[in-house]
């Protein structure tokens, strides 16, 4: 951990709790129930979700409380506003600023194994916001928040953890695009995370 007083600076993660807060804020009213990438789940519930995962890391990286519900089963109904859900846990995220890599080697995290190097949880944690953010801005009509310069680390990270928790937490990977749809690393995170970069609300419709 960093010495008292002092901050680690981690830019993928702030770029990415950027993306989901810009998601979360642009919401219209009577969006909350329709359909995700993520099948099973709305927009409130992928709310939820993200939420949730941040808290998680959060608990595993200091000890503190962690989500009152469970992240993987989402209900659905919000108690308070979206903000006042999303910013505690972005807050509560920003503990990653306390943990310096040149310090220690492995920090605590809420996923298997458990442990992982600092730039590895970190970016992990980052994914999980990043994803979501995208998950949300689509399925809400939009401009898609995840960028190359964001998308192309968050790619080297996720093929470092994904595969041991795929079954539980993504969809299996989906081969190369087809009919002219665009290659670039935005896409190829997307088609990695089991997400088609055309997905629309129809497509669950």
């Amino acid at each position: 951990m960093s010495e008292h007083g002092t901050k680690a600076a981690w830019p993928l993660l702030d770029s990415a709790h950027a993306a989901l807060r810009t998601a979360v804020l642009g919401v219209p009213d009577g969006h909350w129930e329709r359909p995700t990438p993520c099948a099973e789940w709305n927009v409130t519930q992928v709310l939820q979700h993200a939420a949730g995962d941040q808290l998680g890391y959060a608990s595993a990286l200091t000890g503190g409380p962690g989500p009152t519900e469970n992240p993987f089963a989402p209900s659905g109904k919000l108690t308070d506003s979206p903000r006042a859900l999303l910013e505690p846990a972005l807050a509560a995220a920003g503990a990653w600023a306390t943990v310096d890599e040149t310090e220690v080697q492995e920090v605590r995290v809420p996923i298997p194994p458990g442990t992982m190097p600092p730039a590895l949880g970190v970016g992990a944690c980052a994914l999980d916001a990043a994803v979501h953010a995208w998950d949300i801005s689509v399925a809400t009509g939009q401009h898609p928040p995840l960028s190359d310069e964001l998308a192309a680390p968050l790619l080297a990270v996720a093929r470092q953890f994904i595969e041991p928790i795929r079954a539980f937490a993504f969809a299996p990977a989906l081969g190369p695009g087809t009919g002219g749809e665009a290659r670039d690393k935005t896409s190829d995170l997307l088609r990695y995370l089991g997400r088609s970069p055309n997905w629309t609300p129809q497509q669950s419709s």
